[in-house]
């Protein structure tokens, strides 16, 4: 579903990707993690055509994204969902208005059709009858949960997920993260999900790649990775700062 070749993205002269490479299977739940500025999150842009790389290609189901105008670019990002850190709802729509805010502008669907489908998303997310509220009546699981809601109501054969459980507390966390695991199951999405939860980094991925120095450092199981002896690995899967004296 997704090949990234000798992926390369610089800013000034400051390097951000220095020949990223790998593949993902359909259907396949990857955990992108790495230490904060590592590139995490401009990859993951360069994967939806958000971003152009310096040099390398970025291939969905065959197409080149690298090779595509910004038009054609806009029909391959139909394929995305993205669930945002912050949830990114408009805080003056109901959960329902957010939920519904592009199939309203297409105006393909009834009004029926489109409460159909938003009602049907929220029963996914276990967020049924809560389409009249705002986002401010919402705690941060919740308004993580209608984010989610929001993504996958254009049925996506991929999601990216950028930091789904930061700032929530371990049992919603867990929460999420059961539900990105069944999300990626029921509806067979390609997952790919941007994260510094360790214990999301255990439940959730297939496979675990981890970012170093712009180059992809690890790519294997969350129990070789979790059971490594290689210095960087082990440092940052138990949270191991590599400073041997702090000042305090």
């Amino acid at each position: 579903m997704i090949e990234v070749q000798d992926l390369h993205k610089s800013f000034g002269t400051q390097k951000v990707l220095d020949g990223v490479s790998f593949k993902i299977e359909k259907g396949e739940t990857v955990m992108l993690v790495g230490r904060s500025g590592c590139g995490k999150s401009v990859l993951l842009k360069q994967l939806a055509g958000l971003m152009s790389p310096d040099s390398g290609n970025v291939l969905i189901a065959g197409e080149n994204l690298c090779s595509k105008t910004e038009r054609q670019l806009l029909i391959v990002r139909r394929r995305f969902g993205v669930l945002f850190q912050g949830a990114a709802l408009f805080d003056s729509m109901t959960v329902e208005e957010n939920i519904s805010f592009l199939l309203r502008r297409e105006g393909k669907l009834s009004a029926k059709e489109i409460s159909d489908r938003v009602n049907e998303v929220l029963a996914v997310v276990q967020l049924p009858g809560t389409g009249h509220k705002k986002p401010s009546e919402l705690s941060g699981g919740m308004r993580k949960r209608v984010g989610l809601a929001r993504a996958i109501i254009y049925r996506p054969e991929i999601m990216l997920y950028d930091e789904p459980t930061t700032g929530l507390d371990p049992v919603v966390s867990d929460s999420i993260d059961k539900m990105i695991h069944r999300i990626a199951r029921e509806f067979n999405v390609t997952s790919i999900v941007v994260t510094h939860d360790i214990r999301s980094m255990r439940r959730v991925g297939e496979r675990i790649i981890l970012l170093a120095n712009g180059k992809i450092y690890a790519d294997d199981t969350p129990e070789n990775i979790f059971s490594s002896k290689d210095t960087m690995i082990h440092n940052f899967v138990n949270g191991v700062s590599d400073d041997k004296e702090i000042d305090f």
